[in-house]
């Protein structure tokens, strides 16, 4: 057994009888009993006509969470996630619990200083800023009627199309006057690239093939649309002049030159971020390696539980939920699991790193230091601190996250 896995069997007596009777007051309130009004009923004839058994199931939660903060009082443990228990014993007199708490593993910091990594040098070329002025002019573009033209790559085709498998209508495989970007590969493979080189009012025949992972019941399968298209659309691109400047709402770009000197000033900004960001990603990934600590299964699945339910809420932003996912996908949830396990041992090693870093730092916050904090994270979210300790937690929870911050600094700006 793990060092940090801590058993205990815990038997109340006393604080059984406490939970029984708050749990009898609580039911009585509810029960029929012929002769008594409800809430009125007396103990001896409740558990007459519904069992002292009918008591167990409310009365043993309570009892769990009795026994649970004793154990914590009394052996000064600090669990990592929920416990599990056991019921190993429950009677009218007495109720006895196994535990198996998980705590905090034991952790041997490595070598996290001169690590012997290099930060990637930031260069921005010219014709990544001629890129992002033709990318503004795209987005600012006018769509007009291609007048008398062919369909191509950057166009928008709108188009009415049916779908055929097995010589059956496709259950969703139809649309009517659907606006297509061709080049989005929006459609399956062969859809778009299809439609290329024909004008409005021209109908086609498409024969293609699902994809392999596409929905269980359709992948690899043969499939075959008619398309109309209806009417194509293209870009019309603004001249880089005074106008285009003001549409563009940039204070102090009043020229070509000027445009091209903001757009390589925030390029070379992101860049920045992204290599800070690589540099800290190969910081955590060294000195991980350095790492001597021995992580529970169950604290791994605890975050891939965490990390599949932060899933499941990016997902119902896009109007999906995890169900759909599965059926799309052709996925089952211990697949889901077990894709997502190395990525949650990995975040689990990091935690730990960088909390054995601000240990070994011997970093801290005064309270000043962590209401000023707490007020700019406010300020920044437009919110009270009252509030924003409301959804955060505690100030503790915020110092924790002022101390990991510091910690990955010091990392970092050691290597």
């Amino acid at each position: 057994m793990k060092k940090n896995v801590f058993e205990k069997e815990v038997k109340l007596e006393k604080e059984w009888l406490e939970c029984l009777d708050k749990t009898f007051v609580k039911k009585s309130k509810d029960a029929k009993v012929p002769g008594f009004r409800k809430g009125k009923v007396p103990k001896d004839i409740y558990i007459k006509n519904f069992g002292i058994e009918s008591l167990y199931p409310d009365a043993a939660n309570d009892a769990i969470q009795v026994a649970y903060r004793k154990i914590l009082d009394e052996e000064k443990l600090v669990p990592i996630i929920e416990p599990t228990v056991d019921i190993t014993g429950i009677s009218d007199t007495n109720i006895i619990l196994k535990f198996t708490i998980i705590t905090h593993p034991e952790v041997t910091l490595g070598e996290y200083k001169n690590l012997g990594l290099k930060k990637d040098k930031v260069t921005v070329t010219a014709k990544e800023v001629d890129d992002e002025i033709e990318h503004l002019r795209i987005h600012m573009a006018d769509i007009i009627t291609k007048e008398n033209g062919e369909v191509a790559v950057g166009d928008t085709a709108v188009v009415s199309f049916k779908g055929y498998v097995d010589g059956k209508e496709l259950e969703g495989g139809s649309g009517e006057n659907f606006p297509l970007e061709i080049g989005s590969h929006s459609f399956i493979p062969g859809f778009e690239e299809g439609l290329v080189g024909l004008k409005a009012g021209e109908t086609k025949t498409l024969n293609l093939k699902f994809p392999e992972n596409y929905v269980e019941d359709l992948k690899n399968k043969d499939v075959k649309f008619e398309v109309t298209v209806n009417e194509v659309k293209t870009r019309s691109l603004p001249e880089i002049n005074d106008d285009f400047f003001k549409d563009l709402g940039y204070e102090d770009v009043k020229t070509l030159d000027d445009l091209k000197k903001k757009i390589k000033a925030d390029i070379t900004h992101e860049k920045e971020h992204e290599v800070e960001d690589k540099f800290l990603d190969a910081c955590l990934e060294k000195a991980a390696s350095n790492l001597k600590v021995d992580i529970n299964e169950e604290i791994i699945d605890e975050e891939v539980h965490r990390m599949i339910d932060q899933y499941a809420n990016q997902l119902a932003q896009q109007g999906l939920n995890i169900e759909k996912y599965y059926e799309i996908t052709g996925t089952k949830p211990e697949e889901l699991h077990k894709q997502m396990e190395p990525e949650a041992k990995k975040r689990i090693q990091y935690r730990y790193l960088i909390e054995a870093i601000a240990d070994a730092e011997k970093i801290d916050f005064t309270e000043k230091e962590v209401d000023k904090r707490a007020q700019e994270m406010a300020d920044g979210y437009g919110i009270t601190v009252e509030e924003l300790l409301k959804a955060y937690g505690t100030k503790e929870i915020v110092k924790y996250d002022m101390k990991m911050r510091k910690a990955m600094e010091i990392l970092t700006e050691n290597n």
